[in-house]
């Protein structure tokens, strides 16, 4: 075949594309596995680091289960669901739900003779969608740890979320109002009151994101409120 016509080119390039996207359909379906057990890996390094573990992605995977004792898949009346595997809940798609009709994962964890209760967190920031994990203390109330994420906010701004000048802030604030009312913990632009134990300092330029982290908790939290109610 000629070289230099049209027919040999036109064959060459389907052959071409042919040959790449296979290789990348072997890579993706090779590399799935090893990105799945990642993620799962990370998800426990976040939830570990909220009861104060700070360790790195393989030493969590190992170390998850000396720590947390319980994963419980919760209805929204407060109830457990054991027919859900509560650790591999999609909060992304179970937000799109009604809430009545959600499944609300809770993990268990024990440390040095107490008992944490660490929620996982859902919602949307300024591009968008953000999450993350808070713990808290044996009386169901006090923030032990907070940790946060984002799929693309502002770097500078509200990426700031993940930084630990800002998740340090919700150490030692409570959700619950000296009547025992839910009141969540809110960031305030202009910054917060430190004697304020439900509030902290918004991100400064990152107004949104902040907002978004307030409505995610408010959202997320009194979820879980019937069943520390029944426990």
């Amino acid at each position: 075949m000629d070289r230099n016509s049209n027919l040999y080119t036109f064959i060459f390039a389907i052959v071409m594309v042919i040959v790449v996207a296979s290789a990348l359909a072997f890579t993706a379906t090779t590399l799935k596995p090893l990105q799945a057990e990642n993620v799962r890996k990370e998800k426990m390094q976040n939830i570990l680091s909220t009861i104060g573990v700070n360790v790195s992605r393989d030493e969590a995977g190992n170390l998850f289960t000396d720590y947390v004792k319980q994963e419980v898949a919760l209805n929204a009346d407060g109830t457990e669901n054991t027919e859900v595997d509560a650790f591999s809940i999609d909060l992304m798609k179970e937000t799109k739900k009604p809430a009545a009709e959600q499944a609300f994962p809770l993990y268990i964890a024990e440390k040095e003779g107490k008992t944490y209760y660490v929620v996982p967190l859902w919602g949307a920031g300024l591009w968008k969608e953000i999450w993350g994990y808070v713990a808290l203390d044996e009386d169901q109330n006090t923030i032990l740890g907070a940790s946060f994420d984002h799929a693309g906010e502002t770097p500078g701004l509200g990426a700031e979320i993940n930084q630990g000048w800002y998740e340090d802030q919700y150490i030692g604030k409570t959700i619950l109002d000296e009547n025992g009312d839910f009141v969540s913990v809110n960031a305030l632009k202009g910054g917060a009151d430190p004697n304020d134990m439900h509030a902290v300092d918004a991100i400064s330029g990152g107004t949104i994101t902040s907002e978004g982290v307030n409505k995610m908790l408010d959202e997320r939290l009194k979820n879980y409120l019937p069943y520390f109610k029944n426990n």
